[in-house]
């Protein structure tokens, strides 16, 4: 029977959806099954024998849909093999550091420890200014930050192929 894994995701221009893609590309190149689902539209979680969840991270929080998921389905995610990522940092460096060891919004931090992921990671996000309304435009300015795309595609191919290699060793 092949194994169902389910990428969770939220994404608001469309940058974490593709590092979610990706993953999904990953996990079926491993002979997995991978779903690949906005986190706002997933059914039913416990049809999927491992779970990774990913958002776009904003100025410490995680995309409405992603929180909502993680909490309304806590017990569920509690019994299975978790897996999370957020992307965001938009310059060169060590994304972890760069958001100075965030790796969770704040609030959902209690949740997300009695969850136990088996790893949590942050990649670094894209920016398209094209995308952006007047207001985040303003911020971007305010704070000084890179525009451009920075994520690490290899980065996100061995991550994914590091949990295709565990869900399928059953740990």
């Amino acid at each position: 029977m092949m194994i169902k894994v389910l990428m969770a995701y939220g994404s608001k221009y469309g940058a974490t959806k593709e590092i979610a893609e990706k993953i999904g590309e990953a996990l079926t190149g491993q002979g997995l099954q991978a779903d690949v689902i906005s986190a706002g539209k997933v059914k039913n979680v416990a049809d999927y024998q491992a779970v990774i969840i990913g958002s776009a991270a904003y100025i410490g929080g995680w995309r409405k849909e992603v929180s909502n998921f993680v909490k309304k389905n806590e017990k569920v995610l509690a019994e299975l093999p978790v897996w999370i990522f957020s992307s965001g940092p938009t310059e060169k460096g060590d994304p972890v550091k760069l958001l100075e060891g965030w790796l969770v919004p704040k609030g959902l931090k209690p949740v997300i420890d009695r969850i136990k992921p088996r790893d949590i990671t942050v990649f670094h996000g894209m920016i398209n200014q094209q995308k952006l309304n007047f207001m985040e435009k303003y911020m971007l300015k305010m704070v000084k930050t890179e525009i451009g795309d920075f994520r690490d595609w290899d980065m996100i191919s061995k991550w994914a192929k590091g949990i295709a290699e565990a869900v399928k060793k059953g740990s």
